[in-house]
């Protein structure tokens, strides 16, 4: 079940940390936004290390499907309710800039960039399109209704952000990682004030960034409320039209399309990690009737952590943990977020002010319905009682058929069906084998 990604680049590779060591700044986790974060300090001149449990890319970031757009789903609106115009408004610019970063860095990069128009399209509520296109004029955002589409079945409308892009992740990162300081295999076993346990030796810093997908203290920013997983699959399709764009439904069960070298990459079938959903037979029932000459070179999921309100969360890891900041729960929308995170997360370290810090700060109000949603998960996870566990907090998992792995309901931890640990935030292998 590799991604298309996966087959079509080669990374580099780098040697495990050998000893102990000691560094300005520590980054945990070697996906995009680990990287982009070290790519930004090294520009800086700032001192700096990044280690990596695996490989650069292992995770999340092999996954994707690569969309760099400021569209966030139909998000203005919803922004604009939860935190106010102003931040809103911060919050646009914010993945605008990193857009904008994007284009320029992937002039001097062979990674498949090119820019597309990217919709969001309902299937049966005008009225949610209107609302969105309401609030983008209110935020001074150029965007448009369109109202035909490309797609095999009729839509209610959706809204169009011009000159956005995708682009191909490993080889993106491949261009980037390559004179930076990197250590895989480097797994961090224990994580204190100022320093980090490693199989290969203690690291001390003056600060550390933990960009390791779901954050993996849980004393500390109450991550384990504010977040949970969404798993979500993709198709590889042959021998089907191009789209010429970027679509997605403002539904989360509903699907995204784009195209990529030939190919149409179809998304959906997505559900909370440990619950029933859809999957990839759900995209392949979809396939077979509208796209019936199509045929399938490769599938794949992604697993992404989502907020309780709907921006990442981006600074201190806590009000009590100086010196230590996150970057997670992107939402599904990796790419904008991985580098808006790098920059906030640059600037913090730098002693700059950022305009955007405080939209993103992992302090603020966790009052928000998702959240009665996450307590209620993790008491039911916690009550059943069956084995296996989840070692992450002793949640029951569930057998997910369709990947052959142990699924958590409560955090998204995941295993294979040897035990082995596939996703965090748990850090080893599951209980009751």
């Amino acid at each position: 079940m590799d991604s298309i990604w996966t087959r079509t680049a080669q990374l580099p590779s780098f040697a495990p940390l050998p000893s102990d060591l000691r560094t300005d700044v520590l980054i945990i986790g070697g996906g995009l936004a680990g990287l982009l974060c070290a790519y930004k300090l090294s520009q800086a001149g700032v001192d700096y290390a990044l280690v990596e449990a695996d490989r650069i890319g292992g995770g999340i970031t092999k996954n994707t499907t690569a969309k760099i757009t400021t569209q966030h789903g139909l998000f203005c609106d919803k922004l604009i309710q939860t935190f106010g115009t102003d931040q809103a408004r911060r919050y646009l610019e914010a993945n605008q800039a990193a857009l904008e970063e994007y284009r320029a860095l992937c002039r001097d990069i062979d990674c498949d960039f090119e820019e597309q128009d990217a919709f969001v399209y309902s299937v049966n509520s005008r009225e949610k399109i209107d609302r969105e296109l309401k609030a983008l004029d209110r935020l001074g955002f150029a965007a448009e209704l369109a109202e035909q589409l490309p797609l095999p079945f009729p839509v209610a409308g959706a809204v169009k952000f011009s000159r956005q892009a995708q682009f191909h992740p490993l080889k993106f990162i491949a261009a980037i990682a390559g004179s930076l300081r990197i250590f895989e295999h480097t797994k961090v076993l224990e994580l204190g004030p100022g320093w980090a346990s490693t199989g290969g030796g203690r690291i001390s810093a003056d600060r550390i960034v933990v960009a390791t997908h779901f954050p993996l203290l849980n004393k500390h920013g109450g991550y384990f409320l504010k977040l949970y997983q969404h798993r979500s699959y993709v198709l590889a399709l042959d021998n089907a039209p191009n789209v010429h764009g970027m679509y997605v439904d403002e539904d989360e069960k509903g699907l995204s399309f784009r195209n990529y070298g030939g190919l149409l990459l179809l998304g959906g079938g997505g559900r909370r990690t440990g619950k029933r959903g859809g999957g990839w037979r759900e995209l392949e029932r979809f396939a077979t009737s509208h796209y019936p000459d199509a045929r399938e070179t490769a599938r794949w999921a992604a697993q992404d952590c989502m907020t309780l309100d709907g921006a990442p969360y981006i600074g201190p890891y806590s009000r009590g943990t100086a010196g230590l900041y996150v970057a997670a729960g992107f939402n599904k929308w990796g790419m904008t977020s991985s580098m808006a995170a790098a920059t906030v997360l640059t600037d913090l370290i730098l002693g700059r002010d950022n305009p955007c810090a405080d939209v993103f700060s992992p302090s603020r109000t966790v009052l928000r319905p998702q959240l009665a949603v996450n307590v209620l998960e993790s008491a039911l996870g916690l009550l059943t009682p069956t084995v296996p566990r989840c070692p992450h907090m002793g949640c029951a998992l569930k057998y997910n058929a369709a990947e052959h792995t142990w699924d958590c309901p409560c955090h998204g931890s995941r295993f294979g069906e040897d035990g082995s640990l596939i996703d965090n935030p748990a850090s080893g292998g599951k209980q009751g084998m």
